[in-house]
């Protein structure tokens, strides 16, 4: 049960609801975690808007999921988990090898191992990797900006598996297991 209201569409604060028929619009569903962060018209346009600068950025939408799935299994997160395993297969088109080797932060892809694995790195360390996890990925071929876009992708994901952690919001996709126990 969730700890944070789903607020109904007619007690959605009003700044939220155009971002919200925005959602809808886009996905033709609002998912769980945009009804709780609508509670709040700032935090649900900060995640919107950031989320929507990633799409825009270098790293493109197979290595943003790829860096979602190996955050929310770090972080164990369901809520996640289970968002990005289902977009990972369904709008990423990672397959499932490609998702295994996410999970537990990695890639099938030799470039997109390095991005996350460092991604990995990132979250285990809580931002303090070494120099040489910044090298690795450098050595692969990722700009500094890309590094940048690989550590912001971090920062959201975290901050979404934290949200739905705290809210125990309700997974309104298909449920994943954990890789790792408690």
């Amino acid at each position: 049960m969730t700890r944070i209201t789903l607020p109904a569409a007619d007690q959605t604060p009003a700044g939220s609801r155009p971002l919200l028929d925005a959602v809808n619009k886009q996905l033709g569903v609002v998912p769980n975690l945009m009804k709780v962060l609508g509670n709040s018209p700032a935090a649900l346009g900060g995640y919107l808007n950031l989320n929507g600068a990633l799409a825009k950025g270098a790293l493109g939408a197979k290595t943003g999921e790829r860096i979602a799935l190996a955050v929310a299994e770090i972080n164990r997160c369901g809520y996640c988990l289970a968002a990005h395993t289902y977009l990972g297969r369904n709008v990423a088109k990672l397959d499932d090898a490609e998702i295994a080797a996410n999970r537990n932060g990695a890639s099938t892809d030799a470039k997109a191992d390095a991005a996350v694995r460092f991604a990995a790195a990132v979250a285990q360390a809580r931002g303090h990797v070494a120099d040489t996890d910044v090298q690795a990925v450098k050595d692969a071929g990722f700009s500094n900006a890309e590094i940048v876009e690989i550590v912001v992708h971090v920062a959201l994901n975290t901050l979404t598996n934290y949200v739905n952690e705290v809210a125990q919001t309700e997974i309104d996709f298909p449920a994943v297991s954990m890789l790792r126990a408690a």
